[in-house]
């Protein structure tokens, strides 16, 4: 891998991880901190939606985002044709 696909390479990772760290932010801090009074004007399960949105709604996304992560760095991998062994040694520089 050449200077220039390595550093594509890398901005395309910090790129995932800046995005999936903004919808965490999202998430964690606007849906279930901010955002929680108006909300709960809204029943999802029986229970007003800014509770359940802290409670499990968070838990969920926050489980979706690492499946999201592995699966988009597994796609950025192929692109990049890294294999396990590549990414061992190849990166190191």
């Amino acid at each position: 891998m050449d200077e220039d696909q390595r550093r594509s390479y890398w901005r395309a990772n910090t790129t995932l991880i800046r995005n999936l760290l903004i919808v965490w932010a999202l998430v964690s801090l606007v849906f279930s901190i901010l955002l929680v009074q108006p909300l709960n004007a809204i029943r999802f399960f029986g229970v007003p939606f800014g509770f359940w949105m802290a409670q499990q709604g968070s838990i969920l996304v926050f489980v979706a985002l690492i499946f999201i992560y592995a699966f988009q760095m597994d796609k950025l991998d192929r692109k990049y044709n890294l294999g396990k062994q590549d990414q061992k040694y190849n990166l190191k520089k």
